[in-house]
Formats: structure tokens, sequence, C-alpha cells
């Protein structure tokens, strides 16, 4: 029989460890809060933040908009913005993040959208390794594109663009981010 149990080390991702620790601190020492829209991180970014003790003071909720039918059930989005639905960008991640801090009202709200892999598509923004990143705030939303550079290693870009989403959330968070 094998066995099935893990240590806490093994979740969160050693990888987010650092910008987690940093993330959950400012929030807690602001009196700040963070609600999160992700698609191809699929939770991973609100599961690493709620292994935070005291994260209830922080989080107000997040969504994991995988598929067309959550999108239109939680994300506001309506026939035109499927119609023209192109993949991934900066557009869809900054409607998503505008519309989930709306309804949760948080001080922040951090989407992402990407391709992780292992396939995708032949314009930039399907191929593996591409995120579009957004946080909305009181002062804008912030948007960033990033390319991994991990082609199809699906888990390994899904880690990635958490990092890469919780370090523009810090940039914003400290008005190092530009708009």
């Amino acid at each position: 029989m094998t066995s099935t149990s893990s240590s806490p080390q093994d979740f969160p991702p050693s990888d987010l460890l650092p910008i987690l620790d940093e993330i959950t601190t400012l929030l807690k020492q602001r009196n700040e809060t963070l609600s999160i829209a992700e698609t191809a991180c699929g939770g991973l970014i609100s599961a690493s933040i709620l292994t935070t003790p005291g994260a209830s003071t922080i989080y107000k909720g997040g969504l994991t908009l995988y598929t067309l039918p959550s999108r239109i059930a939680y994300a506001g989005w309506s026939q035109e913005t499927i119609a023209s639905y192109k993949g991934p960008t900066t557009d869809i991640v900054s409607g998503l993040a505008k519309h989930v801090r709306k309804d949760l009202e948080s001080t922040y709200t951090l989407a992402e959208s990407g391709t992780a892999g292992p396939s995708g598509g032949t314009t930039p923004n399907r191929r593996p390794g591409y995120v579009a990143l957004a946080v909305d705030c009181e002062r804008g939303c912030f948007v960033r594109e990033v390319n991994t550079g991990l082609g199809g290693e699906r888990v390994g870009n899904m880690k990635r663009f958490a990092v890469e989403a919780l370090t523009l959330l810090k940039e914003v968070m400290l008005g190092e981010a530009k708009l």
C-alpha cells in the first residue's frame, strides 16, 4: 500500500511562499481585502491564500472561471463578450477583475487568464505559457502580459502564473505598478 499523505510543506508550492507571505502580511497590516478571479490557475492562488492563518480577515472570495458557462453565470459575460472572444487578453482579465471587485467589494481584485498547456492555439495569447493579469483597485485597473517560456509544461505554467499574478498585486499595493 502506498501512502497518500503529504506534509504541510507540500502546499502551497514553494515557488509561491515568499510572495504569498509578503502579500498576506501587507493585506493584514493595512486592513485591506482581496478577491480573485482565476482561469488558468484553476484556484491555485485562492487556495494558497487560504493556507494563511487569519485568511478570513483578508480574503473576500474567489471564482474559478474555467469554462464559458461559469463566465456567463458569474463574471457578467454577455453574448457580445462571447462573440468577440479571441482568447485571454488584458481586456478580458480587466473586465473580470472589475466585475468581481464590484460584487465582492474588496480593496483589490486579482484576475488571470492564460494558456497553461500542454496544448493551445496559434496566436501568441493562446500559446502555452501566456497569461494576462489584472489587478483592479480604487486607483484603476493595472494589467500585464507574461510569457513564462515554459512551453506546454502545464503545472509549471500554473505555478508561474500564480507567482506573476501575486507579484503584480504586490507592485500595485506598493504603488510601483504603472497604469
